[in-house]
C-alpha cells in the first residue's frame, strides 16, 4: 500500500510518498526559519500563508522526483494535530480536498505519533515494546510504548520544553532564531566546570520535567558576567550539559522502572549530539540500545506522517472514507489516540 504523507503542523510543510513494501519512495521538505527569524518566533498567521502557497508545489515536486503518479496512491495521511490551528487547516483541507478528488481514504495523524514511530524509518528499526523520549520544542515527555496506538504516558514537562528552553536560552546569549542548535555549536567552544547551573527534578522520584527554572539560573548567570564570547560558550555549555544530564537520568530511570531494554529518541532536540553522547555512553553499560531517526527526520517532516498512516492503515479492517469533511486538533493528548 502506497500512503501519500502531509505535514503542515507549524514551521515546515512537508510531502512524502511511503510504501509498506518498498519504504519511503521520496520526500520533500519546505521550512520557514528565514522567514520567521525576523520576529525571533514562529508567526502563526505567516506560517499558516507559506503551507498554502508550498504545500501544492511541493507535492507536485514529490511525484515527480519519486517518479510515481497520484493514480498509484492508496491513502493519504495528514497531521490532524496538535499544532497551529491555522497552520494544521492548510494540510487537513489540501489533503481532503484532494482525496475526496481521487476517492481516496483519508487518515488523520497524531504528529508526535509521527515523532514517535520516525526511527522505523531507518534500518536496523526498534521492536515494541520500548521506551520512547520525545524531545522537542513544544513538547518533552517520556512515553512506554507497546504497539500502534499502544501508548503510555510515563512523565512531561510542567513548564517549558527542552526544546522551548533551549530557543529561549539562545535569545538570552544573543543568539539568533531558531536558537537551539546555534546554542549547542556555541557550547562546543565551551570550557566545562567553568559554571553549573541546577538539573531541575533530577531527584523528583518521578519522571516529570522541568525546565523553566533552568532557563532562568542561566538568565541569572548571564546578567552576572560579562558578555565576551568565551563566557557566553562557557554558560551555553554549562546549559546544554545540565539538560542533558536531566534527560538521559530521566530515560535511565524509565528503562529500569519498566524493565525495558530499548529507547527511541524522537523530536528535533534528538538530533542534539551531547545528548547522543550522553545516552550511548550511559545505555551501553546496560545493555539498551538506543534508536535514533536520521537528522532529516528529527525535524518535523512528511515522511513521518506517511509512515503513521502507512502502520495505521495496516491495522485497520477496512479503508476509513472520506466526504470531504475535515477536523483539526490544536491540543491532542497521546494516550487518546484509538488503538
Amino acid at each position: 500500500m502506497l500512503v501519500l504523507g502531509i505535514e503542515t503542523s507549524c514551521d515546515e510543510t512537508g510531502a512524502a510518498l511511503y510504501d509498506t513494501q518498498r519504504g519511503l519512495l521520496g520526500h520533500t521538505l519546505h521550512s520557514q526559519v528565514n522567514m520567521h527569524r525576523e520576529y525571533g518566533g514562529v508567526v502563526p498567521e505567516l506560517a499558516s500563508r507559506d503551507h498554502i502557497r508550498r504545500v501544492l508545489p511541493l507535492t507536485r515536486q514529490l511525484f515527480r522526483e519519486s517518479n510515481v503518479s497520484l493514480e498509484a496512491v492508496d491513502a493519504i495521511a495528514y497531521t490532524q494535530g496538535p499544532g497551529l490551528a491555522g497552520a494544521l487547516l492548510t494540510g487537513a483541507g489540501f489533503s481532503s480536498a484532494l482525496a475526496f478528488g481521487h476517492n481516496l481514504p483519508v487518515l488523520n495523524i497524531h504528529h508526535l505519533e509521527g515523532h514517535l514511530l520516525s526511527p522505523f524509518l531507518s534500518d536496523p528499526a526498534p521492536d515494541f515494546p520500548f521506551i520512547a523520549l520525545l524531545v522537542s520544542g513544544g513538547h518533552t515527555q517520556l512515553m512506554q510504548v507497546n504497539g500502534i496506538g499502544q501508548y503510555r504516558l510515563l512523565g512531561e514537562t510542567v513548564d517549558d520544553a527542552a526544546g522551548e528552553a533551549f530557543d529561549k536560552t539562545a535569545k538570552l546569549l544573543g543568539l539568533n532564531y531558531p536558537g537551539g542548535k546555534l546554542l549547542a555549536e556555541l557550547a562546543a567552544q565551551g570550557q566545562a566546570g567553568r559554571f553549573r547551573l541546577p538539573r531541575p527534578m533530577l531527584n523528583s522520584h518521578d519522571l516529570n520535567f522541568s525546565f523553566s527554572g533552568l532557563k532562568t539560573a542561566a538568565a541569572l548567570l548571564i546578567n552576572r558576567h560579562e558578555a565576551n564570547n568565551q563566557i557566553r560558550a562557557d554558560i551555553a555549555f554549562a546549559f546544554e550539559d545540565a539538560i542533558t544530564d536531566v534527560l538521559v537520568r530521566k530515560s535511565l530511570t524509565a528503562l529500569s522502572a519498566t524493565g525495558l531494554k530499548q529507547l527511541v529518541v524522537a523530536g528535533g532536540v534528538g538530533a542534539n549530539s551531547r545528548l547522543r553522547q550522553k545516552l550511548l555512553h550511559h545505555l551501553t553499560k546496560i545493555s539498551v540500545t538506543v534508536f535514533f531517526p536520521e537528522l532529516e527526520f528529527c525535524t518535523d517532516n512528511g515522511a513521518m506522517i506517511a509512515l503513521a498512516g502507512a502502520l495505521r492503515l495496516q491495522q485497520l479492517n477496512k479503508l476509513p472514507g472520506t466526504n470531504g469533511s475535515f477536523t483539526v486538533k490544536a491540543r491532542w493528548n497521546l494516550e487518546d489516540l484509538p488503538q
